[in-house]
């Protein structure tokens, strides 16, 4: 049997003496759209960021492409791409020279560079809009040069933390579109958290429900729908999580305030 991309086990994250992720285990198959969903300060932002290297484990196993996140840090970074929830391209260059400055950083060899980031950039149709400075983009169109950007090193998994937050639902679709086809097509596989419980229920082969540090669910999400005994994804998640919103502390740390108000995602 083929070895998961994505392996772990035991994961605890501390943060002082709030444990943040509490003996979670998990695994993501290669070829895998797996997506992982829990309310704001259930331990989602953590685990990512141990997944991606910004933090280490307190305890347990972590490796991402057969490479242990801690003692290889280097292998890890250049086996996934990662499209962040705030934009992080550079407003003052052109798309160009952020795929450019992207490459370089990664060490794509200058041989294969040009032409890559060409085939990339037609590929989420902003070729026409290379010279342009990036600051005159859309919201969508700056997504999507995140992609294209995250997949110029050939990574063997790609990140997307919120990719669509704050996008209309047509660029939702289109983005989703491309994630669908990079997966069918190269068999990339994809990690990825949403606030729109209807894009998982569309495109995921796995969930992974994640609630106050710990893996309360996890399987296909006909599987969870099942076992909630709801007709939708959206209603398991409520039934699994609970209803009332919670905020996370502005120190990051996973803290959260209930309210008696609906969490609608």
């Amino acid at each position: 049997m083929e070895r998961p991309i994505i392996e772990v086990k035991n994961l605890v994250r501390k943060f002082d003496e709030l444990i943040a992720v509490n003996d979670v285990s998990f695994d993501v198959k290669k070829g895998e759209i797996f997506a992982f969903l829990g309310p704001n300060g259930a331990g989602k932002s953590t685990t990512i960021k141990i997944l991606t290297t910004l933090l280490n484990p307190t305890y347990g196993s972590v490796r991402v492409n057969g490479f242990d996140v801690v003692n290889n840090e280097d292998d890890v970074r250049h086996s996934f791409g990662i499209v962040f929830q705030d934009p992080s391209l550079d407003d003052e260059l052109t798309a160009w020279e952020n795929m450019e400055f992207h490459g370089v950083l990664y060490g794509v060899p200058k041989a294969i560079r040009n032409s890559k980031i060409e085939e990339l950039m037609k590929f989420v149709e902003l070729w026409d809009r290379k010279d342009e400075i990036v600051k005159n983009f859309s919201g969508g169109m700056k997504r999507r040069l995140e992609i294209a950007r995250g997949l110029l090193h050939h990574p063997k998994i790609l990140f997307l933390d919120e990719p669509t937050l704050g996008l209309d639902p047509q660029t939702r679709n289109h983005i989703w579109s491309y994630v669908e086809n990079l997966n069918k097509t190269e068999g990339l596989t994809i990690f990825f958290s949403t606030h729109y419980i209807e894009e998982a229920e569309r495109i995921a082969h796995r969930v992974a429900v994640i609630d106050h540090g710990v893996i309360v669910a996890s399987g296909t999400p006909e599987e969870l729908k099942a076992r909630s005994g709801v007709d939708s994804l959206e209603d398991a998640f409520l039934k699994l999580t609970g209803k009332d919103i919670r905020d996370e502390n502005a120190d990051g740390s996973g803290n959260f305030r209930m309210h008696n108000r609906v969490w609608r995602r």
